[in-house]
């Protein structure tokens, strides 16, 4: 019976992805700044997937379409750029995984009646279900709320964590998001396990009494949903009211369409692309509603984090051009702090976190990005958190699950260090 179960389990897995049949997917291995700032051009010309950008440290992953393979290839050889196959099959690749992923779901239902929310990738009713649930057990600190609707009319649901319900206007915010590309299934984990400590498991009781907290854990909900039905590396919003052709192909890229240098680089004007910004700034719904919480309290936030992955990385403004903002020392410095303390908590074969301005460190120039605009409407210190990922030999696309808790234990260690460093700065 048990034989049985899996094989219909395989049946079912295997019907999917079909669109990623002849797929490939490199490693590639830029070992000067120079190599590094060619990888931008050869992704628009052959339309690359980068699921992790390189630096001169690290590997990089990206997806190739079958027509592009050779001439991908033939590019990076003349270049002089090191590759490797990371799978020569993707769509057999996430196959795998989803019966991994499936199979560790089925076994923990079997053993505890509900899914456990830290050993397999939850899907956004299981997230949904847990903010409604921790709101309700600690109404003297937590507050459910609604950001808007997504464009197919999900709630952007979030939680304000307060000891003195936003009242007090002298205490810092700390706003951290996560799922803006859908993608990124590690990323809101992150910001659930960041509720769980504030609220469930308080080992830290000063970010509680020092600091205000606004938790997003999936910000594209439309898209985040999206990867789990249909298309499982989907990164876009859901939207199809951005031009002619939005019906065929629907989406922005969120993190493209935030209002600063708004498509000037690293995007596209192209519908059908991953880094499609959008008809205007904030054109997503999505966005805005990030914005407008942004704006409701921007007197008080001393820290932003938006969760992405992945590259075991932290990057700070300026991403549009590389250039270094007003209060780079300090971004730097809480950089660093934040980072230190992660490698602390991590796992020996963990890739260490990589700090710095993001065009200098991965070599590709975006506008429209949350972390720059952030920064840019004032809000002191602004990180993109690149969550590790995939390590070198595995040939899926998942962190396996086995490590979310680790990647969340870890990350909230650099979250609550960055957390004080922000106050005491915001204070002095």
């Amino acid at each position: 019976m048990k034989l049985l179960t899996v094989l219909l389990l395989c049946v079912a897995v295997y019907a999917k992805h079909e669109q990623y049949a002849g797929w490939k997917s490199y490693y590639y291995g830029p070992k000067s700044q120079e190599q590094l700032r060619s990888i931008g051009p050869l992704a628009e010309e052959f339309e690359l997937d980068v699921l992790s950008y390189a630096n001169i440290e690290r590997e990089g992953v990206v997806l190739v379409k079958p027509e592009h393979q050779d001439g991908f290839i033939k590019a990076l050889e003349e270049k002089g750029i090191a590759y490797r196959i990371h799978s020569a099959d993707v769509k057999t690749a996430l196959d795998l995984d989803d019966v991994a992923i499936e199979s560790r779901r089925k076994e923990n239902l079997a053993r505890n009646g509900k899914e456990l929310p830290y050993d397999n990738y939850q899907e956004l009713e299981v997230i949904d279900a847990y903010l409604a649930d921790v709101a309700s057990r600690y109404p003297d600190v937590a507050t459910l709320a609604i950001a808007d609707n997504s464009f197919e009319g999900r709630p952007i649901n979030y939680l304000k964590i307060s000891t003195t319900n936003f009242e007090d206007t002298s205490k810092p915010v700390i706003f951290i998001d996560g799922g803006i590309h859908a993608r990124e299934w590690i990323s809101p984990p992150t910001v659930t396990w960041a509720i769980h400590k504030l609220l469930e498991d308080v080992t830290e009781p000063d970010l509680l009494e020092r600091f205000d907290w606004i938790l997003i854990p999936v910000v594209n909900p439309d898209g985040y949903k999206y990867t789990f039905t249909d298309t499982r590396f989907w990164r876009k919003t859901r939207s199809t009211d951005q031009s002619n052709v939005s019906t065929t192909c629907p989406g922005v890229d969120g993190n493209r369409n935030y209002d600063f240098f708004w498509n000037t680089v690293g995007t596209s004007n192209i519908p059908c692309a991953d880094n499609y910004a959008g008809s205007q700034a904030f054109s997503e719904v999505e966005t805005r509603a990030v914005d407008n919480l942004l704006h409701k309290y921007l007197g008080r936030i001393a820290l932003y984090l938006t969760m992405h992955s992945y590259g075991s990385m932290i990057l700070y403004p300026w991403g549009h051009d590389g250039s270094l903002s007003w209060n780079a020392f300090d971004l730097h410095v809480v950089g660093i702090a934040m980072a230190e303390e992660i490698v602390a908590h991590s796992l020996s074969h963990f890739p260490r976190y990589v700090v710095g301005n993001a065009v200098l460190v991965i070599g590709y120039a975006a506008s429209g990005a949350s972390e720059d605009y952030a920064h840019h409407i004032g809000i002191p210190l602004a990180y993109t958190y690149e969550l590790p990922g995939l390590s070198g030999g595995l040939n899926g696309f998942h962190l396996d699950p086995v490590y979310i808790e680790q990647v969340c234990r870890e990350t909230w260690a650099g979250i609550v260090v960055g957390a004080r460093k922000a106050g005491d700065i915001f204070v002095s």
